[in-house]
């Protein structure tokens, strides 16, 4: 028989006696013994103490009644117990993450089927209501008849989702590892596309899913929320996960958020982070909003212009690089000077023994890191760009600007 949790709520509950015990208040799933399973169930009864009833000790249910297979004697008196995720406080009316529809919804009501093994029964959570049915029954609950509230519903369209696709979102990192409740399909997510779910939800909800990711992967979504939102996150989480993302983040990308934090939380931060990485951001930090040096990224890779085609891809194999953004190579000459870009386009359709120097476009550009952001802009319009590599005062290259900068830049003018 398939149950609602709206029915099973105040349900009048009798012993293997018939005596009337209590009635159902709570119910609970304990994730680490079983994920679906309804485990205990909270009774209360005017002014005496609250009871719990184990999953064993469930003889029938049906809407509205539960008949139990052992006496009141044999019950416990209920004592609160966090690995429990309790369905009424924890997840009914409560914002979930639909991955597949990619959006938030809220839940209305939960969808329990009953499974008989020996003198007992168990209740399975099968999936969550998030559509109209489910809100009606919560409107007419304890007004109307079980039956009365089913026929009403059956022309109502539906919008469910199966149990194990259900991303809680648990504002409390510390309780949401306890119970196990993965997140791994979040993850799964474009960071965009979980950006943009973030920025529905509530300050509490945004911390516990940025604390429940990988270090890369929220580094990746922090670099697409909006600015205010990331500074908000950035403050509230512990030195050493905030500093653990930022490590992850392109060196620019972290500069510009700890640039809008309070001087002493970014210092905080940067004490916290490796060395290297530090003197990197700090450093782009140095730089003047407006200019180059603040928008490019230090991370990029370059070559020396007359290594061959094969010898370049070879190193390329070998090293950690952002795939994603690998769009062109820098060349360098023998004394480490700028000498020009080799697209990778252009790279994989070149001889294997043909040389870096043959491959570069024309014409040369670069710019130093002083120059005024119009001016990057201008180039990238006047040529088509998808890189401008930014030159120190001996012509080294020291960074990069990718159409992507340009365009996150622009949005923010």
């Amino acid at each position: 028989m398939e149950l609602y949790a709206t029915e099973l709520m105040g349900s009048a509950t009798y012993d293997v006696e018939g005596h009337f015990v209590g009635r159902v208040r709570e119910f609970f799933i304990e994730p680490a013994e079983q994920s679906n399973r309804l485990s205990h169930y909270l009774l209360t009864r005017g002014r005496f103490p609250a009871l719990v009833v184990h999953h064993q000790q469930v003889a029938t249910v049906e809407p509205g009644t539960m008949k139990l297979n052992v006496s009141e004697r044999a019950l416990e008196l209920y004592k609160p117990n966090e690995s429990l995720l309790a369905v009424g406080k924890d997840l009914m009316d409560q914002q979930i993450i639909d991955t597949s529809g990619r959006k938030v919804v809220r839940v209305n009501d939960v969808d329990l089927s009953e499974q008989r093994t020996n003198d007992n029964t168990e209740l399975r959570v099968t999936q969550v209501d998030v559509g109209l049915p489910g809100a009606v029954r919560r409107l007419l609950q304890g007004v109307a008849s079980p039956a009365f509230i089913r026929k009403l519903q059956r022309g109502l369209p539906q919008s469910t989702i199966r149990w194990e696709f259900v991303n809680l979102i648990e504002p409390d990192p510390l309780r949401r590892v306890k119970l196990r409740i993965t997140h791994e399909k979040l993850e799964h997510l474009h960071p965009a596309d979980l950006a943009e779910l973030m920025e529905h939800l509530s300050a509490a909800e945004r911390q516990g899913i940025i604390a429940s990711l990988d270090e890369e992967t929220a580094a990746e979504v922090l670099a697409e929320l909006d600015q205010r939102l990331t500074t908000q996150i950035v403050e509230k989480l512990e030195p050493g996960k905030a500093a653990d993302i930022l490590e992850e983040m392109a060196p620019d990308a972290a500069a510009d958020l700890l640039a809008d934090l309070p001087k002493e939380t970014s210092e905080e931060l940067l004490d916290e982070m490796p060395g290297q990485d530090a003197d990197e951001v700090r450093e782009l930090m140095a730089f003047e909003p407006r200019t180059a040096g603040s928008m490019m990224n230090t991370e990029f890779a370059f070559v020396g212009e007359e290594t061959t085609r094969e010898e370049v891809l070879t190193w390329l194999r070998g090293q950690d690089l952002n795939l994603d953004q690998l769009d062109t190579i820098v060349l360098v000459d023998k004394l480490a000077q700028y000498a020009g870009n080799v697209t990778v386009a252009r790279l994989l359709l070149a001889g294997p023994e043909q040389h870096m120097s043959a491959l570069k476009t024309e014409p040369l550009l670069s710019l130093e890191p002083t120059s005024d952001d119009e001016e990057v802009f201008e180039l990238f319009d006047k040529y088509n760009l998808r890189m401008l590599t930014i030159i120190d005062d001996e012509n080294r290259p020291i960074g990069t600007i990718t159409v992507d900068d340009v365009v996150s830049r622009l949005v923010k003018k």
